[in-house]
């Protein structure tokens, strides 16, 4: 776990250092923030859905899983709308600041080192691909590029990349891998552009309008980094998840807000400075909540 982490850590230090010192230019991270959008991570998620196993779908571990990340962006929505009056877009991004893990770049390293099943962390990612985002592009869609919602939603690449593999994770047949390797081959850029792209923004000057509002920033990060955890446990605990199985739903909890969050708000100039923050506060908070978990539920 802790190599998984110091690595990516690393590669989001080399993000800073480049924009800190312009080598890339200064629309760089916008240019890579939109590849990882409507390349890489298309092409990865075609390839991870595709092989992931659907019963998982109808497992009381993804219950769990599906039950409290719910919960956890309602409640966001619920204060961010409802008692502090932010607009539609800002609460979209506040709710996935919330709820939206990264389960990919941490997630499946964590499943493989910690848990021993890179399984596991299949319901927490098709949950936040078939739910999660298809409602938040549907608002941010319409809040900032107008059109028809659902087709825009639809031509979403990243929405079209997870039907695709859901579609062949249903075919009677595999399909032959020579047919996967170029999109796993663009897909294997997903994590460190996303990783690259959430280190630039962290050298980009902070102005008044760049700064996170700090209500804000304290409910994305309370309930990423306590809320969920404590929430998944609860839930897992009164299903009755053998031991292995709650340590997996509540190490999925506990996971950082995903870089991708701060991809999808470049991608719709909402609340940028909300998802880089909690996804840099989050992600430090991860490793002593990790161990926590690890060492209670291990």
């Amino acid at each position: 776990m802790l190599t998984a982490l110091g690595t990516m850590g690393l590669v989001v230090a080399v993000g800073w250092f480049l924009a800190h010192r312009h080598v890339l230019g200064d629309r760089a991270a916008l240019v890579l923030a939109r590849v990882v959008f409507a390349v890489a991570t298309p092409a990865l998620l075609l390839t991870t859905v595709a092989h992931a196993d659907l019963h998982l779908l109808l497992s009381r571990t993804a219950v769990v899983t599906w039950t409290s990340t719910a919960t956890i962006a309602l409640v966001a929505i619920v204060v961010l709308r409802a008692a502090w009056r932010r607009s539609a877009a800002d609460v979209t991004v506040g709710a996935l600041a919330s709820s939206y893990v990264n389960a990919g770049n941490v997630g499946l390293p964590l499943a493989v080192y910690l848990l021993d099943d890179a399984v596991a962390v299949v319901p927490t990612l098709l949950f936040q691909l078939l739910v999660l985002a298809p409602i938040a592009f549907a608002v941010l869609d319409r809040g900032s590029l107008g059109g028809s919602v659902a087709r825009r939603t639809l031509s979403n690449p990243i929405i079209v990349g997870t039907l695709v593999g859901l579609v062949l994770a249903a075919l009677p047949w595999d399909l032959p891998e020579v047919v996967y390797e170029p999109f796993r081959l663009v897909g294997a850029a997903a994590a460190p552009l996303a990783l690259l792209t959430f280190g630039m923004s962290l050298a980009l000057p902070r102005t008044v309008d760049s700064t996170a509002p700090r209500r804000d920033l304290a409910l994305a990060v309370g309930l990423r980094s306590v809320a969920h955890p404590v929430l998944a446990w609860g839930l897992g605990t009164a299903l009755g998840l053998p031991g292995h199985a709650l340590l997996a739903v509540v190490a999925m909890a506990s996971l950082p807000t995903a870089q991708n969050v701060l991809v999808y708000a470049m991608q719709y100039r909402h609340g940028e400075a909300l998802a880089r923050d909690a996804g840099l506060l989050t992600t430090v908070l991860c490793v002593p909540v990790l161990l926590v978990v690890a060492a209670t539920l291990g």
